[in-house]
């Protein structure tokens, strides 16, 4: 449906006469104290409707659980680039002695930047409002659910391409050590898939007097634990990249007796299918042959969470020469090494084309160096602008307006 107005007390609203960027510090701030995790956003997305429709932009609501698409047309261009945002926080008990907007919902903060994504994107919904500049439409994409890799598949499953279409998508995540304000990307894979497994294996328990008695279900799983080590060291092409991690190991035993069952779980990280393929099939291999060996069974479950973040060349190359108009050729970097962790932003890259960057928010000694999903993580609000600015010059290269067109 479309929101006009919120029902709920409405943050700062922006007119000609305030700060801008005071402005946007306090819709980051107001995010940042009420944080929400996936599928439950409800005031977050309350607060993006309420900036939007005061902006005059129309609004669609619920789409994908509590995501939403804000929509903004100037002139009679036929393009249509979306920029997104994600909205959800994690479940980390915020630990910030003296940060007078800490969460206000124990258990729960933005240990990731997402309120300042939120923010971004609302303060670049408000100057393409203002100051047009471009021919076509925007979308404003805000997606729940971002840290589970569900919100992306929620959306697009409620028929985001079809009932708001769009050519391009774009995206950013700010990123603790690299410098404040820096940009980075690059053209193929920048973000990483995640898959997850568990592996149950299943022996005979019983006295740990007498284990001639039984089928030990902790050696089989320690066996399966160090051979999968070699997955990725001997199996996997040594070009291509690819991380295979047992993360979890748990035990239905007590201390004097031997276990009958055990847990084991984990996630692999990769760029191609492929390579995805062939972790999934060492998975299975290596822990039913070693179960097998011991008289013991063994079920393996294999997921599939996180796309890979593919960037398109064409998108990339815009993105980088708004980068440059906005914070200077030396703050930009064109082929960034990639990363292992993984961003639903990708699973938008399967269908559309689209780039995503990296914002530096901060490093060494600098405000927001930080790491991403610690206690005392915090954005960096220096980045509100830099960010708003990077997506409305990236609408107005790809939306190119006329003369007539530059102002709404």
């Amino acid at each position: 449906m479309t929101v006009t107005a919120s029902r709920r007390t409405p943050m700062s609203s922006p007119t000609p006469t305030a700060d801008p960027e005071t402005t946007w510090r306090r819709w980051r701030h107001d995010f940042h104290r009420f944080p929400e995790t996936g599928f439950d956003e409800h005031r977050s997305a309350d607060r993006v409707a309420q900036v939007l429709s005061l902006l005059g932009i129309e609004v669609a609501r619920g789409i994908g659980g509590t995501g939403l698409v804000g929509t903004l047309r100037r002139g009679s261009g036929a393009g249509i680039v979306a920029l997104r945002a994600d909205m959800d926080a994690l479940a980390i008990h915020e630990h910030a002695p003296g940060r007078a907007y800490a969460s206000q919902h124990a258990g729960r903060m933005h240990a990731c930047g997402h309120d300042g994504h939120m923010a971004m994107l609302l303060a670049a919904a408000q100057l393409l409002a203002e100051d047009g500049g471009f021919d076509g439409t925007v979308r404003f994409v805000f997606q729940p659910a971002e840290e589970h890799g569900r919100g992306a598949a929620a959306m697009l499953a409620d028929g985001l391409l079809e009932r708001f279409p769009f050519d391009e998508i774009y995206g950013v995540h700010n990123m603790p050590g690299l410098p404040a304000g820096q940009i980075a990307t690059r053209v193929g894979g920048l973000m990483a898939s995640e898959d997850n497994f568990v592996i149950r294996v299943h022996g005979r328990g019983g006295h740990a007097a007498r284990p001639h008695q039984l089928v030990d279900p902790l050696v089989v799983g320690a066996e399966i634990v160090l051979a999968l080590q070699s997955v990725v060291a001997r199996s996997v092409d040594p070009q291509q990249p690819a991380v295979l991690s047992c993360t979890e190991f748990h035990t239905d035993g007590i201390r004097n007796a031997v276990p009958s069952e055990v847990v084991i779980k984990g996630d692999t990280r990769s760029y191609a299918p492929e390579v995805q393929s062939l972790l999934e099939r060492r998975i299975r291999e290596i822990a039913e042959g070693i179960a097998q060996a011991h008289g013991a069974r063994c079920e393996v479950e294999y997921t599939h969470e996180f796309a890979p973040t593919i960037n398109h060349a064409a998108p990339v190359a815009a993105a980088l020469e708004a980068a440059r108009r906005v914070v200077g050729a030396a703050q930009v970097d064109g082929d960034t090494p990639p990363v292992m962790a993984s961003e639903d932003f990708g699973r938008f890259l399967l269908h559309r084309p689209g780039a995503f960057v990296f914002l530096g928010n901060g490093a060494g000694s600098e405000p927001g160096a930080t790491p991403l999903h610690n206690a005392g993580y915090d954005f960096n609000d220096a980045l509100l602008p830099v960010g708003a600015r990077w997506f409305a010059e990236l609408v107005r290269l790809r939306l190119p307006a006329t003369a007539s067109e530059t102002r709404p």
